[in-house]
């Protein structure tokens, strides 16, 4: 089984986590996009619904800001519309002029962007961007730092530049979507996205599957724990007179659920 196929398994996901690379040339097999997007992240919908395809640069200028933090050069209109754009998010207060020099950016050059389906893309990817719910990508952020692989920033807007922000570092980073990303990818209220560097996949998956099955012996811990907590409440309110024993705490509780529901 793939490290792509496992990744899918393992977290449950209900989309394809999304290939993306920069490259001189197209692949071959790949079509280029009919469609521009609206934004540069509505491509990432596209892959993880199931579309293979490249875009050139011309194909990010809908999205001023994409097309920034994927480091194309834009002209004179477009350049405008990005003005315009961080002028309004520092007016609302929701972006402080001194923020903009710090957003990564691109630098090299490149011919096209590819996206694909994880499994089935035929090149190798810059960067892996899942989406999923936040209990998904603990599991996933859990095995990225198992692995060394774990960069601990946590960033939003603009969701774009975690793709820079990736391809700098090497390693990985949580990203909790921004208001844009939101509505041209249909992020839901309870998702977010995790991405890292595609040469980290079989680091990754290869700790994931020992990460998902000790999570779920933990919450099987966690829950008896707890019910046997409010049992000791409850028989102290209907018994106040005697005083329970409470419940055992510490490593040696925890090492005698595992001897009693391990492997």
């Amino acid at each position: 089984m793939s490290a792509a196929t496992q990744l899918v398994e393992l977290l449950e996901l209900e989309r394809h986590p999304v290939a993306v690379a920069f490259l001189d040339t197209p692949p071959e097999d790949l079509p280029r996009t009919e469609q521009m997007a609206a934004a540069g992240c509505g491509y990432w919908k596209r892959a993880a619904d199931g579309e293979a395809f490249y875009t050139e640069a011309t194909d990010h200028y809908g999205c001023p800001i994409g097309a920034h933090t994927h480091g194309i050069d834009l002209p004179e209109a477009q350049g405008a519309e990005l003005e315009d754009v961080i002028g309004t998010m520092i007016e609302l207060e929701y972006l402080e002029m001194q923020e903009v020099a710090g957003i990564p950016r691109r630098e090299e050059s490149f011919g096209v962007v590819s996206y694909a389906p994880l499994a089935k893309t035929t090149f190798e990817p810059d960067v892996v961007l899942v989406r999923g719910s936040a209990r998904q990508m603990m599991g996933l952020a859990e095995a990225a730092h198992a692995a060394g692989v774990a960069c601990h920033s946590m960033v939003g807007r603009p969701t774009c530049a975690a793709i820079p922000e990736v391809m700098q570092s090497g390693l990985s980073a949580t990203n909790l979507g921004c208001i844009g990303n939101r509505v041209y990818t249909e992020l839901g209220d309870d998702e977010l996205y995790f991405a890292f560097a595609g040469l980290q996949l079989e680091k990754i998956v290869e700790r994931l599957s020992a990460i998902v099955n000790a999570n779920k012996q933990l919450e099987t811990y966690h829950r008896e724990r707890g019910h046997h907590e409010q049992l000791q409440e409850s028989l102290a309110l209907s018994h106040p007179s005697q005083s329970p024993a409470g419940i055992p705490r510490g490593r040696g509780v925890f090492v005698r659920f595992w001897q009693n529901t391990g492997p």
